[in-house]
C-alpha cells in the first residue's frame, strides 16, 4: 500500500514566509519608536545614571544592586537595557527574513540588516553616554541615531508591500524636489530640537547634567523658525499635490504628516510656556518619532516600484 505525500506549492511558502516578514517589519518599526520613548523617560526621570557602569548595571552585577538606599532610577535604567535586548532579537529576526529572501532585490536585502547593525551602534553609544556621564553631545548622537533607525525601519515595512522595479514619480519633478527641500529641512529642525533639549534642564541625573553651553531661548527660538519653515514648505507641497491630482495614498500621506506636525507644533508651544513639565517633553519625543516615520512614508508615497508579485515554481 503506497502513499502520496502532498508537497506545499512554493508559492504558499512564500505567502506565508511574507506574512511572517510583514509582521516583524511592524513591531520592529513600533520597537524603535518605544525605545525612544524609554530612553526618553530615563532621561526625565533623571535615571540616566542609574546604573553606574556599562555593559553591566553595577561593578560586578548585570542588574540593580537592591539594598536599603536603592532608588528606582536603577530600575528603570535597567529597563531600557533590558528593552534593546528584546529589540536587538527583533531586528535580527528581520535580518535573517529579508537576507534570506532570494526573492527580493540586494538592495532591499541589504536594508534589512540595517536595524540590527544600528542597534548594537546604539548599545555601544549608550554605554559611551554613561561612561561619559550623560554628555550632551553623545546623548543626542543617541537620538538622532534612534530617529535614524525609525526611518530606515519605516522605509523596510513600506519596501516590503512593493516591487524592485526602478522608482518611478507619480508626481511632478518639482513636487519631489520640494520634497527633498522637506527632508533636508527635517533634518535641521530634529538636530536643533536636540540640541535644545541638551541646553534645557533635564540632563538625565539630578547631579551630574552637563548643557550645551547655549541660550536656551535662543536655541529654542531658532528650533521653532525651522519648524515654520517645514510648514511653509510643507504647505506648499501639498498644494501642488491636489492641483495636480496626485494619487489618492500620496494626499493621504501629506495629510497625515500635516496632522502630526501640527500636533507637534502645539506640544512644543505648550511645553514651551509651561516651563517643561516632563510629560510634555516625553509627548514630544513621542511626537518626533511620528514625525519621522511619517515623513518617511510620505516622502516614499511619491514614488512607485510596482508591487511584489509572487514567485512561481520555477523562479
Amino acid at each position: 500500500m503506497s502513499t502520496t505525500s502532498v508537497t506545499e506549492p512554493p508559492t504558499d511558502r512564500l505567502d506565508r514566509r511574507r506574512r511572517w516578514t510583514r509582521r516583524a517589519l511592524l513591531v520592529n518599526v513600533v520597537a524603535q519608536g518605544v525605545l525612544v520613548v524609554t530612553g526618553g523617560a530615563v532621561r526625565l526621570t533623571g535615571s540616566g545614571l542609574g546604573c553606574s557602569t556599562w555593559p553591566q548595571c553595577e561593578p560586578g552585577s548585570f542588574t540593580p544592586a537592591i539594598h536599603q538606599a536603592t532608588s528606582i532610577h536603577p530600575f528603570i535604567e535597567f529597563g531600557n537595557r533590558t528593552l534593546t535586548g528584546f529589540l536587538a532579537a527583533i531586528a535580527l529576526t528581520v535580518a535573517v527574513l529579508v537576507w534570506t529572501d532570494r526573492s527580493r532585490s540586494r538592495s532591499y536585502r541589504l536594508l534589512g540588516l540595517a536595524p540590527v547593525l544600528g542597534v548594537v551602534a546604539q548599545a555601544v553609544i549608550g554605554g559611551v553616554t554613561v561612561l561619559f556621564h550623560l554628555n550632551p553631545a553623545v546623548v543626542g548622537l543617541h537620538m538622532l541615531v534612534s530617529l535614524a533607525l525609525v526611518a530606515v525601519s519605516t522605509v523596510l515595512v513600506v519596501r516590503e508591500r512593493v516591487g524592485d522595479g526602478p522608482a518611478l514619480p507619480v508626481v511632478a519633478p518639482r513636487l519631489i524636489s520640494l520634497a527633498r527641500l522637506l527632508t533636508v529641512v527635517a533634518v535641521a529642525l530634529l538636530a536643533l530640537g536636540v540640541v535644545v533639549t541638551g541646553s534645557g534642564p533635564h540632563g538625565g541625573d539630578d547631579k551630574v547634567a552637563y548643557r550645551f553651553a547655549v541660550d536656551p531661548v535662543l536655541i529654542a527660538r531658532a528650533h521653532a523658525g525651522v519648524v515654520w519653515l517645514f510648514v511653509a514648505v510643507l504647505a506648499v507641497v501639498l498644494v501642488g499635490l491636489y492641483r495636480t491630482a496626485a494619487p489618492s495614498p500620496t494626499r493621504r500621506a501629506g495629510l497625515w504628516l500635516l496632522a502630526v506636525t501640527l500636533l507637534q507644533g502645539v506640544i512644543g508651544y505648550v511645553q514651551y510656556f509651561t516651563g517643561l513639565p516632563v510629560v510634555l517633553v516625553g509627548l514630544h519625543m513621542l511626537g518626533a518619532v511620528l514625525l519621522t516615520a511619517s515623513l518617511t512614508w510620505f516622502v516614499l508615497s511619491l514614488r512607485t516600484r510596482g508591487v511584489v508579485v509572487p514567485a512561481t515554481a520555477t523562479d
